[in-house]
């Protein structure tokens, strides 16, 4: 497999897809440029190399064929501050200005496509009404699947290679992600964003040193069920916090008053407890916990056993037992994989605990222990605290990256990675 750094790029058209659905405003000003920046050190190197640039992303979930407010068009006033030119675009993906301006690109010049999803063919789902058959969802889905071919394809037409750099749409086996890769079966390759995301995953879950970490949080066991099963062997220590904890400490016969819990899955929980027995893995659940006496900020608060939560009150966030507990855990920890926060964190009555466990994930790191966060809430906790810049690495893809930890493929890099 070819490297971007690799590759010579004089002459070439290079097609990559990037992420660009960023949230805008109502005067369609970017409000987060994160996702962007991300991908301009790949979009220089082409440029530096002799070639030329043709971007493809998404932005949003359009219903139709054209929504004004999910033109990519907002883009390009940003994109030509950052990259210091003037940045041609295609007002459709499919359309004879994509076919003209990409056949007449010029080096060191950039093209930006039209929103991808503006066609149907790009997930390859038919947009049908509610009140469609089965027979005709089954007839639209296979016709979809034939017009992405050909859509596929013409995406192809407009380059000589092909980098992928969108890590947050990996997950998704989608035209532009995946299928457009099988056209440049030897030029083809990661940009800088994929290829540091896929080896900082890689480091994690197939290099990671003992003894290694993993802290789960957020509010449901339903939505980390798969991770927890497929970390089961691999880490040394599996740290739960948030609202998910509520769920194992009533499952072991905890009080936990009104806190969030998933009757159905109780069970579930006894059950990854004993597994994790089994593999010799440390299951850490907080001993105590801040009580709120409503879901509020302002509400008042007591610090409680885990397990004892008075009737009507609920878990907000852990205790400073718990905290102390974790950062002696973290601070002994070669690896760390942390996603999902500790408690409420975007209240500052429950803050605490998130801001504590992120400040101790920056020390083990300063101290050698190679650490990575990932999932929307991680990431915001880092980024509010000022910790990203002192954790290893901070995934950009969610859903990707979480698909990743269960031991999925992900299409998007399957499709690189194939011969």
């Amino acid at each position: 497999m070819k490297t971007i750094d690799s590759y010579d790029f004089t002459g070439k058209r290079a097609l990559i897809r990037v992420d660009f659905n960023v949230p805008l405003d109502d005067a369609m000003k970017i409000t987060d440029t994160n996702r962007i920046d991300a991908a301009l050190a790949t979009i220089r190197k082409v440029l530096a190399g002799g070639g030329s640039v043709i971007l493809m992303s998404h932005l949003g979930r359009p219903k139709k064929n054209f929504e004004p407010k999910l033109s990519l068009k907002h883009i390009v006033p940003y994109l030509n501050h950052v990259l210091s030119l003037e940045v041609k675009f295609a007002d459709d993906c499919m359309g004879e200005s994509a076919k003209t301006l990409s056949a007449g690109l010029k080096p060191g010049e950039v093209l930006l496509l039209e929103n991808l999803r503006y066609y149907e063919e790009e997930e390859g789902k038919p947009r049908l009404p509610e009140t469609a058959t089965d027979d005709e969802k089954k007839a639209a889905k296979a016709a979809t699947k034939e017009k992405q071919k050909a859509f596929t394809k013409q995406l192809s037409t407009y380059a000589d290679c092909y980098i992928n750099d969108a890590f947050g749409t990996a997950h998704r086996a989608h035209a532009s992600t995946a299928l457009v890769a099988a056209y440049f079966p030897n030029d083809k390759m990661f940009g800088y964003l994929m290829n540091a995301e896929v080896g900082s995953l890689n480091k994690v879950m197939k290099e990671g040193k003992k003894p290694f970490t993993a802290v789960l949080g957020g509010a449901k066991v339903s939505g980390k069920i798969q991770i927890i099963n497929h970390l089961l062997d691999k880490v040394d220590n599996l740290i739960v916090g948030g609202g998910m904890m509520f769920t194992f400490i009533k499952a072991m016969g905890g009080k936990i008053g009104n806190s969030l819990v998933e009757d159905d899955l109780l069970e579930l929980a006894v059950n990854t407890l004993e597994g994790a027995k089994m593999h010799g893995v440390n299951i850490i659940l907080p001993v105590d916990a801040i009580a709120a006496s409503a879901f509020a900020n302002d509400a008042e608060t007591r610090i409680v056993k885990a397990g004892e939560v008075p009737d009507g009150w609920m878990g907000l966030d852990i205790g400073p037992e718990s905290i102390a507990l974790f950062d002696n855990i973290l601070m002994n920890s070669e690896t760390i994989l942390w996603n999902g926060p500790m408690g409420v964190f975007e209240m500052p009555s429950f803050a605490e605990g998130t801001i504590q466990v992120a400040k101790s994930i920056a020390n083990a790191t300063q101290k050698g222990a190679f650490s990575l966060v990932g999932g929307g809430d991680s990431v915001a906790a880092v980024n509010k605290f000022r910790l990203a810049d002192k954790v290893s690495y901070v995934s950009t893809g969610g859903g990707a990256m979480l698909e990743f930890i269960e031991g999925k493929v992900l299409p998007g890099v399957a499709a690189i990675e194939a011969e």
